[in-house]
């Protein structure tokens, strides 16, 4: 693809952000337009959309370039300076903004158009939820949690004779040799409890502006309002809940059955904390490439086989540098996929280390990236703004269509089976893990006033119903007690995680679909994926041709389906 950015029709073409006043400016000007036509009207919104892609754009690359590089001062000052200084004052107008809109005699003729009314009902729900004196603690909130990021990014341990990453080190985790791998797990270990104080403290300064934040929106705690600040109209808190029981009760059992067979491959009647990874009949770990060039031209590949259109997306954003993909000193962790809404061409950034888990991430991110792509002709900025639910629907699905072309990076069909194996199973591995985090983050602001003490036993009491009670933890039990300050989406996203189990119900049914008739498979998820925010969720679903579903009744059909699936590969 050929892709540059669209002419601008209201910003100036050469626009820095460098100063408030030159934002302002534009503010004003949309505040202050007479709009007596719905021609008018319709180029107001534009207008508004090309200003809130340019601006979400701007802070996206200050994002991205801080991220790659915690250590550079500069970046971080530069991220900073838009989370404080520019932020706190889009807010006020924005909402003028909003009111204006609503009030326009032409709003309601709009609404006939499915995508205008999922806009303008997102719209009227901002409104309803703005506060002033949230401004100033929203901005503080924003410089908090990014705490999280450079305090995980400091963290890496000496092995070999070599400062290595926490993700470089968890690849120890899956050597056969069991001396290694504990050695490396108590390293870790170790150095994780240095900030064990340190991410409690961070937890509860964001914890407490949180519930201010709620209160002053007239909410009891963080955890209604911001279930309803995302937007979450198709789906109840009582629904959250259904979704945990559903998991307990269906996919931990079937778990624990694929557990007791690892430990008997492994000669052992309970797991430590450092078996959990490794391959149970011995084998090394998988190793799909050696360096990020080779991920991306792989993964090219496997996407330009699955459909020409996937492939020629990841080859652009190449083409364009929107890739960081290798894992470095001072990198924060994680991975993810930006949307840059002006341009069109969104930036994939994540942490290889040469593992199986990376190549996922990769296909993963990849559908997102897919997904901007498929969407960026939509006419408004908000129409591109999806609901996580619809965005990891793409970015699981992917997962799963690339699966039968996993061959790209494995030429042996025993390591190539260990591959999509690994991958089911870590479906059904993850499902339990999402439900924990989501219940444990409901009980967390519902119980505001808690104790860190408090904060930790309640994680450990739902460990033990998510878990298989196949692990011994004894000696290790701080780790344990822990580990849920490893879940970035707590501190930074809090409530952005259910969507992750949700949408993998979803990609399971995509995948179900491909195997049945692919061509028409995959022309669904595109037609869904074109759709970006302009129909409800469920319809969304529907469009990809699978159902907005998380009862137990499905979850127990796709579970047995992925079961199916895994003694195929046996």
């Amino acid at each position: 693809m050929n892709i540059t950015r669209p002419e601008r029709q209201f910003i100036a073409q050469d626009l820095t952000i460098d100063s408030w006043e030159k934002i302002e400016t534009y503010y004003n000007d949309l505040l202050d337009r007479d709009i007596s036509t719905e021609e008018n009207f319709i180029k107001w919104l534009h207008d508004i959309s090309e200003l809130e892609a340019i601006l979400e754009e701007d802070l996206a690359w200050r994002y991205i370039k801080m991220t790659i590089n915690t250590k550079d001062e500069a970046l971080s000052e530069a991220y900073t300076f838009f989370v404080t200084e520019i932020q706190p004052k889009l807010a006020p107008l924005e909402d003028q903004l909003n009111r204006k809109l609503i009030a326009c005699p032409f709003t309601e003729g709009l609404k006939s158009d499915s995508a205008y009314a999922i806009l303008f009902r997102s719209i009227e729900n901002a409104l309803n939820l703005y506060r002033e004196k949230n401004i100033p603690i929203q901005a503080e909130l924003a410089q908090e949690s990014q705490k999280y990021g450079a305090l995980s990014a400091a963290q890496s341990i000496e092995h070999n004779g070599e400062t290595i990453t926490m993700q470089k080190a968890a690849l120890f985790l899956k050597e056969t040799d069991e001396t290694v791998r504990k050695e490396v797990f108590e390293k870790m270990g170790d150095r994780r409890r240095e900030d064990f104080e340190k991410f409690d403290e961070l937890f509860d300064t964001l914890l407490k502006k949180r519930h201010q934040v709620a209160q002053n929106a007239g909410f009891d705690n963080f955890r209604d309002y911001k279930l309803q600040a995302m937007g979450r109209f198709d789906y109840t808190v009582q629904d959250c809940r259904d979704f945990h029981q559903s998991v307990k009760s269906t996919i931990v059992p079937i778990l624990k059955e694929i557990q007791q067979e690892r430990l008997v491959k492994l000669g052992k009647h309970q797991f430590k904390p450092w078996d959990l990874d490794v391959d149970p009949e011995g084998k090394l770990p998988l190793k799909p490439f050696q360096k990020g060039s080779e991920l991306l031209d792989g993964s090219i590949a496997m996407f330009d086989r699955v459909d020409p259109y996937f492939g020629d997306c990841l080859s652009t954003m190449s083409t364009m540098g929107h890739l960081d993909l290798e894992s470095k000193d001072g990198k924060s962790p994680g991975g993810y996929n930006y949307p840059l809404y002006e341009i069109g061409v969104p930036f994939i950034f994540m942490n290889a280390v040469g593992s199986q888990r990376d190549l996922v991430t990769m296909v993963h991110e990849g559908g997102h990236a897919v997904h901007s792509f498929l969407s960026r002709e939509l006419e408004i900025t908000g129409f591109k703004s999806l609901p996580s639910e619809v965005a990891e629907l793409a970015s699981m699905s992917m997962e799963l269509l690339t699966m039968d072309q996993w061959q790209e990076f494995y030429a042996n069909n025993d390591d190539l089976k260990r591959a999509k194996k690994e991958q089911l199973e870590t479906i059904l591995r993850l499902l339990p893990w999402i439900a924990q985090v989501d219940e444990f983050q409901h009980w967390l602001y519902e119980n505001h006033e808690h104790t860190a003490e408090e904060r930790h036993n309640y994680w450990v009491e739902l460990s033990e119903q998510y878990g298989t009670g196949l692990v011994d933890w004894s000696g290790y039990e701080d780790l344990q007690r822990t580990s849920w300050q490893r879940q970035l989406h707590i501190f930074e996203v809090p409530f952005y995680y259910i969507e992750y189990g949700i949408a993998q119900l979803g990609a399971l049914g995509v995948w179900k679909n491909s195997l049945e008739d692919k061509p028409k498979a995959i022309q669904s998820y595109k037609n869904a994926l074109k759709l970006g925010y302009t129909r409800s969720i469920p319809e969304i679903y529907a469009e990809a041709g699978v159902t907005f579903d998380f009862t137990e009744a499905n979850i127990k059909s796709l579970a047995s389906f992925v079961q199916g699936q895994l003694s195929a590969l046996k």
